[in-house]
């Protein structure tokens, strides 16, 4: 299984970068009008580190990805990695979407290839392309096609067209939402064993809250929109987590109270 295979991963020294980001604000501009998203947030992630955002549904948790990621620009207030200020897209900064946008004329060697193939490596980094389809444990579908695909073997070619890039930061925008239940601890499981595995420092947006707390380090809960930070929780539990540890269930207790939601417990 690959689930087991990758639980035997060893964690590594942190490769991932350290993410500044600092009293970022930001708004949408919608028929002339100003719509704020984004209210003085700021958060410091160490390398290597593991972040859920969990707030409501709208809030501006997938907004501050694409912020993260350099595909927008904050209307005020800086974002920097390593030091560097986030202006732009890079390859050390890689997004993994709830869908996994494979397409489907390419095989899965070649969905996976696409981003050395932009930079315009691929010729001399064809091994890369095979070292991530082993990660996930894909090697054997590497001539198969996105429709012979389940749906968690279709999130993993995703994510081994991330980690191709040999990413410092790994963003995740809910890549587990769309799988069923049973999927979607497995994939859990296997996440975590990648992480630890390859040190990348995660930056994960989830509106699950036993999520957030079974893979993260740190669980960031943020309010309505504008969003703003509440609260920053730490999880100080060793991997792999278990669900019914009454640590991590009054963890899920507090923040379902920070939510508003402590009534549904």
């Amino acid at each position: 299984m690959v689930a087991a295979a990758l639980a035997e991963a060893i964690t590594h020294p942190a490769a991932g970068a350290a993410l500044d980001i600092d009293n970022v604000n930001h708004a949408f501009d919608i028929d002339g009008a100003e719509l704020p998203v984004l209210s003085d947030v700021s958060i410091s992630v160490e390398p290597g580190e593991f972040v859920a955002l969990l707030g409501p549904s709208g809030c501006g948790k997938s907004t501050l990805l694409r912020l993260v990621a350099g595909l927008d620009k904050p209307k005020a207030g800086t974002l920097r990695e390593d030091e560097s200020r986030i202006r732009s897209p890079q390859p050390s900064r890689v997004v993994v979407f709830q869908d996994p946008t494979l397409f489907p004329w390419r095989s899965v060697w070649d969905n996976v290839a696409l981003g050395l193939e932009a930079q315009g490596i691929l010729k001399s980094q064809r091994q890369r392309v095979d070292a991530a389809l082993d990660l996930v444990g894909l090697s054997a579908f590497r001539n198969a096609y996105p429709h012979q695909l389940s749906g968690g073997m279709a999130q993993r070619v995703a994510l081994a067209r991330a980690l191709v890039n040999d990413p410092k930061i790994l963003i995740l925008d809910e890549p587990l939402g769309k799988l069923d239940s049973l999927t979607r601890i497995t994939m859990q499981a296997e996440l975590v064993a990648l992480w630890q595995r390859k040190g990348f420092t995660t930056l994960l947006v989830t509106h699950d809250a036993e999520e957030a707390l079974v893979l993260a380090n740190r669980v960031i809960v943020f309010s309505e929109r504008p969003a703003r930070v509440k609260a920053d929780i730490r999880v100080d539990r060793p991997y792999p987590r278990h669900r019914g540890d009454p640590y991590l269930a009054d963890l899920r207790r507090q923040i379902l109270g920070l939510l508003g939601l402590d009534a549904t417990w």
